[in-house]
This record gives structure tokens, sequence and C-alpha cells, in this order.
């Protein structure tokens, strides 16, 4: 990318080896033929490649027609992967040099005398763009144009209607292309046809058959992400994995994010965001392998967009070193009667102990009262059986509470209602105005019963996730996600003070308190 930066910026302004202003002045003084001309190149997209080779073709042959017409080139403006028919898109060379012609001079004052173009269309596609042009091209007398027609007289009776009819062609042909485009696009969606112009990330070249350790790592990915671990711990998991993306770069956090959001995981084929259906409104199912299945992709979609208004990040405080920082609190007795109740933190043991961290509660001047102590793996592996046990037993109670979605009829009568109404439009049972006052109301209802069954599918697919091998599950989680599901089912541990002196680790003394299932 830095040397396409590069080569653009030296297409831009004053050629290399130009002879100074002053001199050309002499030149022009010297030989009344030779004019000044300024020469732009634009092309809307860069290729796959993106090397800039476009615009380099275009000034390299309008430096050469240059020569042969006895013109010196002055300046050269370069929009490079920039569409001339959008009217968002700024060009800023463009507009540079409609200041340039303007006041006759490039910015480092060279006359101008002309310009140079491979095509009319690359200088404008709009028509108000062509009425700036022109405008701006005859604010001086005499100047010469030349595009792949020849030289051109912009200042001929009847050439701006010219220039108009030339630009609503051109705009007619580029929506035309646009139009065929999206026609093709959509008809390939409807069946089920890869579109990817590269290979997305988990598939292989030919974009259907998996690459297994991408699909591997998406289908953990998944799993984590709905029981709690953030996008940001995925990434790291991925770049340690050293995977890259299909254009050979590092994966980043809107890489991860974008590969998860994406239903072509579950096989469904989506445009711009959209779900593509066929004409009963089920899901059109690619010919690509899946890797999930669509309760899946449901469930982490909406898991993603849940959390912090869709940043995909889990809300929370901080990230802890040490599993019940903060999870554990100090139940000492004081001299008053009450308990200390502070959170207990986590240190690093010292090193002649056998295990390497441990909690205490913290030191009377950062408000706790320092007198219990609990040696950290003990701890752990204690309160880790507990709310493994925990989570088994709400998982299978869990499985059996998911109601099932009953509003399927409500879905079928929505759609069909709705494509009753396109069909008396397309045959001329109704008139305009009355088919569109009709259609709003019908796919917002269509629209929220989709939305709902959404939902629904990604309680089944949690549930189902629930009801997995909590175990081996556990061992696969992150931190975070663990202290995440320690919290689900514990408001705290008490830990209480073993008393002076070495004694046993005493599981007695750490009391749960659970969070209620209401």
């Amino acid at each position: 990318m830095a040397n396409r930066e590069e080569l653009v910026s030296s297409l831009r302004g004053t050629p290399a080896g130009l002879p100074s202003v002053a001199e050309v002045q002499a030149m022009l003084a010297a030989d009344p033929t030779l004019k000044c001309v300024v020469c732009y190149a634009r092309i809307s997209f860069d290729g796959r490649a993106k090397d800039a080779h476009g615009i380099e073709d275009q000034h390299r042959e309008l430096g050469g027609k240059a020569k042969g017409l006895n013109w010196l080139v002055v300046y050269r403006y370069t929009d490079n992967d920039k569409s001339a028919s959008k009217e968002e898109v700024v060009r800023d060379d463009f507009e540079q040099m409609l200041v340039d012609l303007t006041t006759g001079r490039t910015p480092e004052g060279y006359p101008v005398h002309g310009v140079m173009a491979i095509n009319d269309d690359r200088l404008y596609r709009r028509p108000g763009d062509w009425e700036r042009y022109l405008r701006a091209f005859t604010s001086h007398p005499d100047r010469v144009y030349f595009d792949s027609n020849g030289l051109q007289d912009l200042y001929a009776e009847g050439f701006e209607v010219k220039g108009l009819v030339g630009v609503a062609m051109s705009l007619a042909e580029t929506r035309k292309k646009q139009r065929r485009s999206r026609t093709s696009h959509h008809n390939r969606a409807i069946r089920g046809q890869s579109v990817s112009a590269w290979r997305p990330f988990g598939w292989d070249d030919d974009k259907v058959t998996l690459r297994p350790k991408e699909a591997a790592a998406i289908r953990k990915a998944v799993k984590d992400v709905i029981a709690g671990a953030s996008i940001s711990e995925i990434t790291t998991e991925w770049k340690k994995a050293e995977f890259v993306t299909a254009k050979g770069n590092p994966v980043q956090y809107a890489t991860v994010k974008q590969v998860l959001l994406n239903a072509r995981l579950c096989g469904y084929r989506e445009i711009k965001g959209e779900l593509v259906r066929d004409d009963d409104g089920q899901p059109i199912v690619g010919e690509w392998e899946a890797i999930i299945t669509p309760k899946q992709w449901f469930a982490v979609v909406a898991t993603i967009k849940e959390r912090g208004r869709g940043t995909g990040q889990p809300r929370g405080g901080l990230v802890h070193k040490y599993l019940l920082t903060g999870i554990l609190r100090c139940g000492s007795k004081m001299d008053n009667g009450t308990i200390c109740n502070n959170k207990m933190i986590g240190i690093k043991a010292n090193d002649w102990l056998s295990y390497k961290h441990a909690y205490m509660c913290k030191r009377t001047v950062d408000g706790g009262c320092n007198k219990t102590y609990k040696r950290g793996d003990e701890t752990d592996k204690h309160i880790e059986r507990l709310v493994r046990a925990k989570l088994k037993k709400d998982a299978a109670a869990a499985a059996q509470e998911v109601p099932d979605w009953t509003r399927g009829e409500e879905l079928e009568s929505a759609i069909a209602r709705r494509n009753a109404l396109e069909q008396r439009w397309q045959t001329g049972q109704i008139d305009d105005e009355t088919f569109f006052r009709n259609l709003p109301p019908l796919d917002s209802l269509v629209k929220e019963l989709r939305a709902d069954q959404g939902k629904h599918l990604a309680m089944m697919a949690a549930a189902e996730a629930a009801t997995a091998d909590i175990d081996a599950e556990w061992k696969g989680k992150t931190l975070t996600q663990k202290r995440e599901m320690i919290k689900d089912v514990l408001h705290a541990i008490i830990a209480e003070p073993s008393g002076k002196g070495r004694k046993p680790f005493d599981v007695d003394q750490l009391k749960p308190v659970w969070r209620s299932s209401e």
C-alpha cells in the first residue's frame, strides 16, 4: 500500500525535470506553437492489486501524446480509486484543477493553455461537474483540449449541449451497469452462489470447501463469544495462531468481528447485512460448506449486538489477573460485632511457598482489616468445582424451559399477504398508490416476526450450548470468561479467617452466596 501511495504522489503535481517558470516563459517566447498543458487522470477502482497501474498508464500515454503535439506538460492531476458518478465522492485534484484553470496558472506559476485526458468521462460524469469544468476551461481564451477523440474545440457553438448529451449518455450507461451488477449479484445470491471477491476466512481458494484450522478456530470463537469471551480475546488467540486474512494481513479486531457476524458461517447468503430469502421467506442456503449451525449464528450475532452497543466488547471493568479477585469477601468479625465484608485482592505468593498466588483482605489503610488470607490454588479449585456443579444443574433446567416459537403461522400469513399484494400490483389489479400505501405495514410486520424468530433461535442455541460438557468446556475458557460465569451464579464468596498459626486449608471457611434463580 505504501508503494502505491508513493507512486500516486509521484504522478501528482509538477513533473520531474520540468524547466523553471522563467525558462518556460523564454521557451514560449521563442516558439509560438508551444502550449503548456495540464493532464488529468482518474480511475474509479484501482483493482485487487492496488498498484495504481491505471492512472500510471493514463499519464504515460498522455505524456507521449503531448510530445507529438509540441505541448509541454506542466502539471498532473490525479484522482486514484475515486468515482466521478457518485455525488458524495470528493475528487480533490479535480477541484484543484478547476481552481487552477480559473486563475490561469498552476500552483507553481506555470501558465495553463490546455487540458489533456484519456477520455472526457475521466473528467466528468455528472452534469454539474461538466458545467463547472466548461466554465473554468473557457474562463481564458484560446485553450486547447485533447482526449481519445483528438483535439476538441470547447468554445464551439453548441458544444455545451453536446457535452451535456455525452454526460447524460455516460450517466445512463453507468446506471445501466449498476443495475446489471445488482441484478447479477442478486440472481447469484438466489442461486446460493458465492460472490466473494476474496477467499473468505475459513474457506479454501474455491470459496466452497473448508480450511480445517480456520474453520475450527471459528467454531471455538463462536462458542467462546456466546459464553462470554470478548472479541479482543478471540483476536489475541488468532494472532497467536498466526492466522492472516485472504490479503495476507494479520487479523485485527474488526476482521474477527466481521467474520463472526457473516451469515456465510451457517451457510446463508446475505446482501448488505440482509439475509437473502426465497419466495416462501426461507433463507437461501449457499453452495459452500457451513461451519456452524444457523442457531449458533443467530446466537453469536445476538450476543455481539447486545454488548457495548454492538462493539462486541463485554460490559465490565478492569481485567483481573486472578480468578476470584473482588469476588471473595472478607468474613472476619470486627470488634464491634460486624463483618469486615471488604473485597479481597489477589497477590503473588512468596517464592518459598508451594502455591503461586493467594487472596487477602486489604490493609487497614486501604479500608480492609488485613486479617483473612487464603492460598489461591485450593480456593480456586474449590470454587470452580462448586460453580461447575451449579452450572450443570442450571443448564439442565434451562434446556427444558425454552418454549416453542408460536408465531410461525403469523409469519407465514404475513408473507402470504405481502406476496398476494405484490401479485395484484404486478397484474394491474391495484394501482401504485394503493400498493405503496399498504406495503410498508406488511414489510414491518414480516421484519418484526423474523427478528423475534431470530431471538428464539438464539435462545435455543444458548440452551443447547449450556447443556454441553461443562467440565470440558471450562478448561478452554479464558480467565475473563470464567469470572463472568462465576459472577452469573454467585453474588460473592465469604472467606472466614483461619486464625493464628499455619493450619490446613479448610473449604468450610468458604461460604458461597448463590444468586436466586428468579
